[in-house]
């Protein structure tokens, strides 16, 4: 089967072509023709099968007819909205929407936060048919009111279980109240969960359910790897992976900011040329690295999971998980990266032992039981081929206390006996009670006692001081003496 096949007009059969794509793919040629006759679609497949696809060439199918040279912005109505997560994947959609409406004369942008809004607004002013953008940005747009969503005629909900993690829900909401009820929605998501099918009941009417391969599958063209690794040894055993591929690209996903940052200067003390993106650094520091990378003038990346979905590479080699993700869904994302558009691909995850229970619960989102292999000379904690080992929590089997090596006492101290040979908890609880405090004394050194009231002493007359002064003739300063105000209360008004 050809595009041509699929009813897609001329213009877009040409620049199909011109990208070099000749066959759909399966997610391509079931959802094509659905969205064409104008259904609500709610499709499903791996990351790197053409999805971006399946939905952008219908999309500007059905928006051919308003496709027009004029230069008045009032004939550039906003058609169709498109939402994704994160930056990189809005721009992604975006560079396939023109390159699929090179040969229409339909306008689009690509609008996103952690930019100048200025230029934005300029470009909305001018008249857009197609506007991508991430659901916070476009809020500031309809709040600064520089975006007219009336006239939206399709929108589209990519990778909606990325926008389920990332809290986007409540402002999807919003948006969609924001739009005509007489409109075509899609829903595409690599992975599916019930509280998608609950998104999809609200949004959509009568879907038409796409899912060219089963719930959470990853590409058969990855082949998967795991090396058993000590925590402290991974950076040295990252380092020593990729000397031994030197002339291969490797995307490397960590867990946290810090994490990326620290390892990318650690690769790069190695003389291995790398460099970190995440969502601290700019949007213009964080354009120019994924273009650096995807230029082959950067051999490593490191990444957060905010560019799981966003890095569009058809050779990439080579993925690999320094930090396994907490979330097993997250995993065929992050390895969905490598292994597109047929070619094959590598899945390496370094595994310590706190991390044995989410390699567990991988295998089994993925059904595939991943191969493990020890490297020479990082060899993992002795724990970590123990069945029933946990680890993850923090504490070994108590079935394997007595059997664990005992340390050698240091400084002179004696190692403590064994457990069986120590004395009854009823005998060793007697050491534990704390003894009672004596009473402090009350009394200070000078003599003063302060249990009892005070009470002023004597006043001791100057010599020459009449016997029979009153307190107030004592109390009053001589003529010719300033009063001093003491303590806060200070001298008064007179």
């Amino acid at each position: 089967m050809s595009f041509a096949d699929l009813g897609l007009i001329p213009e877009l059969q040409r620049a199909v072509a011109d990208a070099g794509y000749t066959e759909p793919t399966p997610i391509q040629r079931q959802a094509i023709p659905i969205v064409i006759a104008g259904n609500d679609v709610m499709g499903g497949a791996q990351t790197g099968t053409g999805k971006t696809a399946g939905f952008t060439l219908p999309l500007l199918h059905r928006l051919a007819r308003h496709a027009n040279t004029s230069t008045s912005p009032a004939r550039h109505q906003t058609r169709a909205l498109i939402l994704a997560p994160t930056r990189e994947l809005a721009m992604q959609v975006y560079e396939s929407v023109k390159t699929y409406s090179k040969h229409l004369p339909l306008r689009a942008t690509c609008i996103y936060g952690g930019v100048d809004m200025n230029p934005q607004i300029q470009e909305l002013r001018r008249g857009i048919e197609i506007v991508i953008a991430t659901p916070g940005r476009l809020l500031d747009h309809v709040q600064q009111k520089t975006i007219n969503l009336t006239q939206v005629e399709m929108l589209v909900l990519d990778e909606a279980d990325r926008m389920l993690d990332m809290g986007f829900i409540p402002d999807i909401k919003r948006i969609l109240a924001l739009l005509p009820a007489s409109r075509q929605s899609l829903l595409f998501s690599a992975t599916f969960s019930d509280e998608i099918k609950k998104l999809a009941d609200q949004m959509l009417k009568n879907p038409q359910l796409i899912e060219v391969a089963r719930r959470n599958m990853v590409s058969e063209t990855i082949t998967h790897r795991v090396h058993p690794v000590s925590s402290g040894m991974k950076r040295n055993l990252l380092a020593h992976l990729l000397r031994h591929q030197p002339d291969t690209q490797a995307l490397v996903f960590v867990d946290t900011k810090l994490v990326c940052g620290r390892l990318a200067h650690f690769l790069e003390r190695h003389s291995i040329s790398a460099d970190s993106i995440h969502g601290d650094k700019s949007q213009q520091q964080r354009t120019e690295t994924l273009e650096a990378f995807k230029a082959g003038k950067l051999r490593v990346l490191v990444a957060t999971d905010v560019a799981a979905r966003g890095i569009d590479i058809d050779e990439l080699p080579y993925v690999i998980n320094y930090e396994l993700p907490h979330t097993a869904e997250d995993y065929v994302h992050r390895i969905g990266r490598t292994g597109r558009a047929g070619h094959q691909g590598n899945a390496v995850s370094l595994v310590c032992t706190e991390e044995k229970h989410l390699l567990a619960d991988i295998q089994k989102l993925i059904k595939l039981e991943i191969p493990q292999e020890v490297v020479p000379g990082f060899e993992p904690d002795p724990d970590f081929f123990e069945a029933g080992s946990r680890a993850h929590r923090g504490r070994r089997p108590v079935e394997d206390f007595d059997e664990r090596p005992r340390r050698e006492p240091r400084g002179g101290r004696e190692e403590r006996p064994p457990r069986e040979e120590r004395a009854p908890r009823e005998d060793r609880g007697a050491r534990n009670v704390v003894a009672k405090r004596p009473p402090r004394s009350t009394i200070a050194p000078d003599g003063f006692d302060f249990s009892k009231p005070y009470v002023a002493k004597p006043v001791v007359l100057a010599e020459g001081a009449a016997p029979d002064a009153s307190p107030a003739e004592a109390g009053t300063p001589r003529r010719g003496q300033r009063p001093i105000a003491f303590l806060l209360g200070g001298l008064g008004r007179k």
